[in-house]
């Protein structure tokens, strides 16, 4: 492990704007560039229009993210009466494919990869000297400051405790954008998780592309040690990890689940797909039955669990019975919600040496039977809590009813209720009144 040390740099008459495509990493990523920004003296504005520098943190995980990349960059604007705007792209796409990037896009002013940005004020310092690309990375632990931080919520907070991924999915590019993986210290993230509850955090979430692999580096402690650390940590009220890979998913880690009242009872635990051949063409390291099996023993200990995974239809050689498969395996598990993607080639990775040979419409049936399966399956989910109380973390004005709250409850189902008062932050009480397939209607009560 070392420090990357942040070189100051005066940024006080810059203003930046920050767009954020991917997943939970990509959004704490964002955190911690927001955050060194502002520490230089930079300002954040409101829209990529009012800003002197552009950032677009992308994820490479999936074909659609970059096309999203190139759509919102064909979207921004020149500002001919303030000056030019500064581009630059950070994330899985910047580290995988810094050079496509700028061949793309010779308007791009620099790349910088996951491990780099901490360089960032230097690197803006420097933008008048041509294209730069930072896309080093390194196989130990880099720790950056916690007060570097700009974090959105103020009681919700990510907690990175490893990176990378040596697992090598034929389908996935993250061992080619994060590397191998590399775990934080024990002791900084547990000092990190003292700080957090000392300043009112409620809520915490692990974050790492495999968080069941972890192994303190100092002391070889394992992933279901540094749980159970977690729910003693005085202050904290909910504490969840994603993601988790299947192969290791262990009856130590379910034990220290059920063991803590602090461990949330939601688990996301990437399926992929429900036929044995095709996880075994993934790489993925179990069968099918050694999913249910894992399954089964988690809700044999907590039963009341909220589970929720990732689909991939349409993977190279999929049959429509290995399709079937997989709607048997949703209608088996009846997941709380899912994440479902068409299969897409991503570059590096072994699957997209071969031919991917289902087309693009049976992808698109298939997608959509699985989404319709799911839909169905929440919608039934979601009308069996009519009725039921249950805690719920206000996270703010509801996006569709400013006049409601949306929060989400421990198996992270999204509520929607009325306060008179503001209770952004808080935990309330509330009953279910009502359920749709992707959210539920609740009113505050008192026990």
């Amino acid at each position: 492990m070392y420090n990357t040390p942040l070189i100051p740099m005066d940024l006080k008459e810059k203003t930046f704007f920050l767009r954020t495509f991917g997943c939970q990493m990509n959004e704490n990523d964002s955190e911690k560039i927001a955050g060194v920004l502002v520490s230089c003296g930079a300002r954040p504005a409101e829209r990529a229009e009012d800003a002197d520098i552009v950032i677009v943190n992308t994820c490479a995980v999936r074909e659609k993210s970059e096309e999203k990349l190139y759509s919102y960059l064909g979207r921004i604007r020149p500002r001919p009466k303030a000056g030019p705007v500064l581009i630059g792209i950070a994330g899985c796409v910047a580290q995988a494919e810094s050079e496509a990037l700028l061949k793309r896009r010779p308007d791009i002013d620099f790349v910088v990869g996951p491990d780099n940005y901490l360089r960032l004020p230097e690197i803006i310092a420097r933008s008048g000297e041509g294209k730069i690309v930072a896309d080093e990375w390194s196989r130990d632990w880099q720790e950056a400051p916690a007060a570097l931080f700009r974090r959105e919520s103020p009681v919700t907070a990510y907690v990175t405790i490893m990176e990378g991924c040596d697992n090598f999915c034929t389908y996935c590019i993250v061992p080619f954008t994060r590397g191998r993986e590399k775990f934080r210290p024990l002791r900084l993230i547990q000092s990190e998780l003292e700080n957090l509850a000392g300043r009112g955090y409620r809520e915490i979430q692990f974050l790492g592309q495999n968080v069941n692999s972890y192994r303190d580096p100092e002391t070889g402690t394992p992933f279901a040690e540094l749980l159970a650390a977690a729910g003693r940590t005085v202050g904290l009220k909910w504490v969840r990890f994603i993601t988790s890979h299947p192969r290791n998913f262990s009856a130590e880690l379910i034990e220290a689940m059920d063991a803590s009242p602090v461990i949330c009872r939601q688990l996301h635990l990437p399926l992929q797909s429900g036929s044995t051949s095709v996880l075994a063409r993934m790489n993925r390291g179990y069968t099918r039955g050694d999913y249910l099996e894992k399954i089964a023993r988690l809700r044999q200990r907590m039963p009341e669990i909220s589970l929720s995974t990732d689909i991939i239809v349409g993977f190279p050689g999929e049959t429509e019975e290995e399709f079937q498969d997989t709607l048997s395996a949703l209608e088996a598990v009846r997941f709380a919600n899912i994440f479902s993607f068409r299969y897409s080639p991503r570059p590096r990775t072994e699957a997209a040496k071969g031919t991917d040979d289902v087309p693009f419409e049976i992808k698109k049936r298939r997608l959509i039977e699985v989404q319709n399966l799911q839909k169905s399956i929440q919608t039934d989910f979601h009308k069996s809590l009519v009725g039921a109380r249950m805690e719920v973390l206000a996270g703010g004005p509801s996006k569709k009813d400013p006049a409601a709250f949306a929060g989400r409850n421990e198996g992270y189902q999204v509520v929607n209720f009325r306060s008179e008062k503001d209770v952004t932050g808080s935990f309330v009480r509330v009953e279910i009144t009502g359920s749709g397939p992707y959210s539920l209607r609740a009113r505050i009560v008192e026990d």
